[in-house]
């Protein structure tokens, strides 16, 4: 990442508003976002690896994973959207990921100017791709700031993305229990 780029864009944006860059409150507020962007937004240049997969005796069990929490931010406003990931698959051939595996997935897709809709398919098909399970379900509960703070003012409102890929049983939604 371009620091230098971030500070200079930081500082525009702080005059443009009418602020004074130089005032003490803000004086190294460009320096400060140049870094929290490295920090938030590393997964823009790191790729899913899903390949520490093992084989494990599960049969075609079902794995769930629930409450992943994600942060990320909305390509179209760059105002924070969060929430929780939840996922399942069923393994084919006994290849399952780590745990671990999965949630550093759900972080490289959500650390970076996102979408909450193409983040959830990502995640699906990443899974799928790289476990070639029998079927992936992915859901994606939240809090979108640019409805909360901007537009309809609505700070409440939770947005359910979901993408299923192969073949999941009907049953396998209501085991994620998403009624909270």
């Amino acid at each position: 990442m371009d620091q230098q780029k971030i500070m200079q864009g930081v500082r525009l944006i702080l005059e443009g508003v009418g602020e004074d860059p130089q005032r003490d409150g803000l004086r190294d507020t460009p320096g400060r976002v140049a870094e929290m962007c490295e920090e938030i937004l590393y997964g823009i240049h790191t790729k899913p690896d899903l390949t520490a997969g093992f084989s494990a005796e599960v049969a075609e069990d079902v794995i769930i994973m629930r409450d992943i929490p994600f942060y990320s931010l909305c390509e179209h406003h760059m105002l924070p959207f969060f929430g929780k990931v939840h996922l399942a698959y069923i393994p084919r051939d006994n290849k399952v990921s780590g745990f671990s595996s999965l949630t550093r997935l759900v972080d490289i897709f959500s650390r970076r100017f996102q979408i909450q809709e193409r983040m959830t398919s990502q995640i699906a098909q990443a899974i799928m791709d790289a476990l070639q399970p029998s079927g992936v379900l992915v859901v994606v509960e939240a809090l979108q700031l640019c409805v909360s703070m901007r537009g309809g003012n609505k700070d409440s409102v939770r947005t359910i993305t979901q993408a299923v890929r192969g073949e999941i049983p009907p049953n396998i939604i209501h085991l994620l229990d998403l009624q909270h």
